[in-house]
């Protein structure tokens, strides 16, 4: 779809709207609180950071248009929820984790899965971003960062969703929760969740199809001071995507992938005393990955076709938590102990137990009204049944200041060390295929100094951090011009210089956050036969985003997130190294209907044909319209 499509779709959904602002202005002021209770959260720093959280070419997932979060790189083929690449601060998909309660929810194959998560975003809290010290405390087998979920209180309720879109989209969605007291039991409640939703479309590209369903349910237990959830959920994606993987390698490479993920939780937090708390999860993964490449060669007539297929099983369990000795002296730790293993018809069979465990004790020193010192000194133990274990290094010093009403400003300055061991896709001797392992490569280990801010003035939030990270040994995938694969796992050492700046403000009837990034990367990969990388030279050397949420009054809203980026040089991409990128919905709320939503977006507005991955096709712009009841 052109630009120029899709920016009339946008001008006629205002225009249909327009006709109902005039009543919708002469409605009760309460109206417009009713209306919120069916919009999505708000715009906040410390919160949510995009202004869309439903996306145009699926169903919501927990990693639905994390690509406009300023906080994180989301690297994708075909689209966010098929396979994306979470990248922080620019790090690569490997050293980024994802958390859900006390555990990080690895996949020992390739870090490529680890956003597989079969969860309603409904059970899940807005995701916090862990960097610094709080990735080297609370992360596990993560350098760059950590993507960190809670499990949410239980609203009774639920919703259901029809939509569709062009390239035969559709989508369907239904989600209902039930909370009851206990009789017999004060201030304890009993609730249950489920959710079932699916989607399928032809893509926004030729081979870019999809087919996807997911089935999640928990039971929750809330009392004073706990909540108690056990959670099981099933997904099933299958999608497509040109060069997904291979590049250029080939001539015109068709792939697809075929992913069933089994998750199972149970997590219990407890608060006790002055702001204590406990919090410990038990979860058993399990995600098959079959891989399909059928690469046609035109010019000659050959035909090369490959199969893989990995099936992963990882049982975890964490915790994490805060004991104040006094007013003054606190401890945070954390642990995991985590076993694996790999099934696989390309790689070495195996399996590995890991463990880490994490101590901070920190001391407060109050220097006057509202104001605090706060010094931390600790450390984390990493080790593994196959690689060398690490001792990591963690420390910083923060002053923070609260005034009475509600304004507060923080500086800090921290130095975090942090390791994590390569999956078994870069290990695992590859036995012939597209891709070459590395059975030689070693513990990763990052070092991170950081200097920041935060400073919140009534409706006005900014933070800023200027940071230098040091990786030796991190695991890249990399091209050669005279190797017949299509990429290799390779050793790098690589320095990362970086400047974050986000700010939002929140006015009468629009709430808008905006940011700035930098990075800028000096590699040693020791070999001088490497011509391209896929992902740790694949980065933003700059970044803008601008996101928005408008309520003119009770019945119309608009959120946009909008992204440009410079992309530093990489001999393997054939885009523009700019880029620019817009996701707008628009939603319509009838006054007359008490519940009821009508909703359009469209994604990648100007039909921009970026590669977040070098030589891979980007995604075409897509539209899509619907309905949503809330009860």
């Amino acid at each position: 779809m052109s630009y120029k499509t899709s920016f009339k779709f946008i001008l006629h959904a205002i225009c249909a709207l327009a006709t109902v602002w005039v009543s919708a202005d002469s409605m009760p002021m309460d109206a417009d609180a009713d209306a919120a209770v069916y919009t999505l959260p708000k715009l906040t720093v410390r919160g949510q950071e995009i202004a869309n959280l439903r996306p145009a070419s699926t169903f919501e997932s927990a990693v639905s248009n994390l690509d406009f979060d300023p906080r994180i790189d989301f690297q994708s083929r075909n689209m966010a929820e098929a396979q994306g690449d979470v990248c922080i601060r620019g790090g690569i998909f490997d050293g980024t984790g994802i958390q859900v309660g006390a555990v990080t929810l690895m996949d020992p194959q390739t870090g490529h899965y680890s956003t597989e998560l079969p969860i309603a975003p409904e059970m899940l809290s807005e995701p916090s971003v862990l960097t610094g010290v709080d990735n080297a405390l609370y992360g596990f087998n993560s350098t760059a960062g950590t993507i960190a979920y809670q499990w949410s209180e239980m609203t009774e309720g639920g919703t259901v969703t029809l939509g569709g879109g062009d390239n035969q989209l559709n989508f369907q969605r239904l989600h209902a929760a039930w909370v009851n007291p206990l009789k017999g039991a004060e201030n304890w409640t009993l609730g249950v969740e489920a959710e079932v939703s699916r989607s399928e479309s032809d893509g926004t590209i030729k081979y870019g199809d999809h087919d996807f369903a997911r089935t999640t349910a928990r039971v929750q237990l809330t009392g004073p001071n706990s909540q108690t959830d056990l959670f099981a959920g099933y997904q099933s994606k299958f999608f497509g995507w040109p060069a997904m993987y291979t590049a250029n390698k080939f001539i015109d490479p068709i792939e697809y992938e075929d992913l069933r993920t089994r998750l199972f939780v149970l997590n219990h937090r407890q608060n006790y005393g002055d702001a204590n708390y406990l919090e410990v999860t038990l979860t058993h993964r399990r995600n098959l990955d079959i891989y399909y490449l059928n690469a046609t060669s035109r010019s000659s007539g050959n035909n090369f076709t490959y199969t893989a297929r990995q099936a992963t099983e990882v049982s975890a369990l964490g915790f994490n938590g805060l004991h104040r000795l006094d007013a003054h002296t606190g401890i945070r730790y954390a642990g995991q102990m985590t076993a694996d293993a790999i099934d696989s018809s390309s790689l070495e069979n195996a399996n590995r137990s890991y463990l880490k465990l994490s101590v901070v004790p920190e001391y407060r020193l109050d220097l006057d009204t509202g104001e605090q010192l706060i010094f931390s000194l600790g450390g984390s133990f990493d080790a593994s049944n196959r690689d060398t274990s690490k001792f990591s290094l963690i420390s910083g010093v923060h002053w923070e200041s609260t005034h009475a009403n509600g304004d507060s400003e923080k500086v800090y300055l921290s130095y975090a060390e942090a390791s994590q061991v390569p999956g078994y896709t870069a290990i695992g001797a590859a036995q012939g295929g597209p891709f070459v392992s590395n059975s030689d490569l070693k513990r990763e280990s990052s070092q991170n100094l950081e200097l920041g801010a935060q400073i919140e003035r009534g409706a006005l939030k900014f933070e800023g951090a200027l940071f230098y990270r040091w990786d030796k040994d991190l695991v890249d995938w990399t091209y050669s011009n005279t190797d017949t694969f299509a990429r290799s796992a390779t050793g790098v050492d690589l320095e990362t210089f970086g400047l974050e700046l986000i700010g939002s403000k929140r006015f009468d009837t629009i709430e808008a956050i905006a940011s700035y990034t930098y990075f800028d990367k000096c590699e040693d990969y020791g070999n001088a036969a490497i011509d391209g990388s896929f992902y740790a030279l694949n980065y933003a050397k700059h970044r803008v985003t601008l996101g928005a949420i408008w309520r003119p009054n009770a019945v119309v809203e608009v959120r946009i997130d909008n992204e440009w980026r410079s992309q530093a040089e990489s001999a393997l991409r054939t885009s523009d190294n700019e880029a620019l990128f817009t996701h707008i919905g628009v939603s319509f709320f009838p006054p007359m209907y008490a519940g009821l939503e009508i909703f359009g977006a469209v994604d990648n507005l100007w039909d921009d044909g970026f590669e977040d991955l070098p030589a891979t096709p980007g995604r075409g712009s897509q539209v899509a319209c619907g309905v949503t009841y809330r009860w």
